[in-house]
């Protein structure tokens, strides 16, 4: 099936009512580096001039954790890592400014599972990353985007650690049953299903991943990698 009709199928069934992207969010799905650095930028100089400004330095962190992503997406992992590292900063801040706030663990545990790139880094970061995770879904357990960060952690964490794709999928089924339409849980979902060799699966799930968010160049590129389009 190709990713048209996968597509097609899911616009007949209504599902790509999806919510309006903000520019940093487009900016992301397009793999826009030069415009997410730009992002990254001018967030972190209104986060110099409010250091006592919570949500301020949440915005420069998920700007980086933008940035970070995409640069994993392209396969340059050390401008991943360094962009995780300036947009761990930023985050730490902003959990000790208000720390009862899930989403400010969310994003610092993803930034710090983004600049994990071999064992070094991963004995730093592994377990600040998990730390974070786990006080995001103790403070949002009804949020799916802490299971969708945590699954992540899970399908990068070896399995003899207690990840693996079989622990991650569950956390973003957990995510898909708390928000059926949770773009980043079916597309996560669809690459551990593939890591299981569960082709079929995993199609379907990325297909509504795209359908969700028909911008994501991510989504794309893991569909065309797909066996048996």
């Amino acid at each position: 099936m190709t990713i048209h009709a996968l597509v097609a199928g899911f616009v007949t069934a209504g599902l790509l009512a999806a919510a309006e992207l903000t520019p940093l969010e487009l900016a992301r799905d397009q793999q826009d580096r030069g415009a997410l650095t730009r992002m990254v930028n001018d967030a972190a100089q209104t986060a110099d001039k409010a250091p006592n400004n919570a949500d301020a330095q949440y915005r420069m962190a998920l700007a980086a954790s933008y940035l970070a992503e995409v640069n994993q997406e392209l396969h340059d992992k050390k401008a991943a890592q360094q962009a995780a590292i300036r947009g761990i900063k930023a985050a730490e801040k902003a959990v000790a400014l208000k720390p009862n706030e899930a989403e400010y663990y969310r994003v610092m545990g993803t930034l710090c599972g983004q600049a994990i790139t071999d064992l070094l880094s991963g004995l730093s970061y592994g377990p600040r990353a998990k730390d974070a995770i786990n006080k995001a879904v103790a403070l949002a357990p009804k949020s799916s985007s802490v299971y969708v960060a945590r699954g992540v952690g899970n399908l990068y964490l070896p399995a003899q650690l207690g990840g693996g794709a079989e622990q991650a999928i569950a956390d973003f089924r957990k995510a898909i049953s708390l928000d059926p339409n949770d773009t980043e849980a079916w597309l996560w979902l669809g690459i551990s299903l593939h890591r299981e060799n569960k082709n079929a699966e995993a199609r379907q799930a990325l297909g509504k991943a795209l359908a969700l968010d028909p911008h994501r160049v991510w989504v794309k590129q893991e569909l065309e990698k797909m066996p048996g389009k």
